[in-house]
């Protein structure tokens, strides 16, 4: 699905969410309009990325705390 993330510059950026799984992992394709990917996941409380993506550190926290809360949603909506 498409979302809209706000960054820290006050733009929006309009972006791609998927999950998909890595071996045992679960993880969060993220796309870009521009083209640029990532591959996150969660260890813990903390998002992560690939050692190949350079995410700053508050997009990466941004779509994280989204990803967060479309999982909350799917928990609230599987009961």
């Amino acid at each position: 699905m498409k979302y809209k993330i706000k960054l820290a510059d006050g733009t929006m950026q309009l972006v791609k969410i998927t999950s998909a799984y890595f071996k045992s992992w679960q993880v969060w394709n993220v796309q870009f309009d521009d083209g640029k990917a990532a591959m996150l996941f969660k260890l813990g409380s903390e998002w992560m990325q690939r050692n190949e993506d350079y995410l700053d550190a508050h997009v990466l926290s941004v779509i994280g705390n989204h990803i967060d809360k479309i999982i909350h949603r799917r928990q609230i909506i599987a009961f």
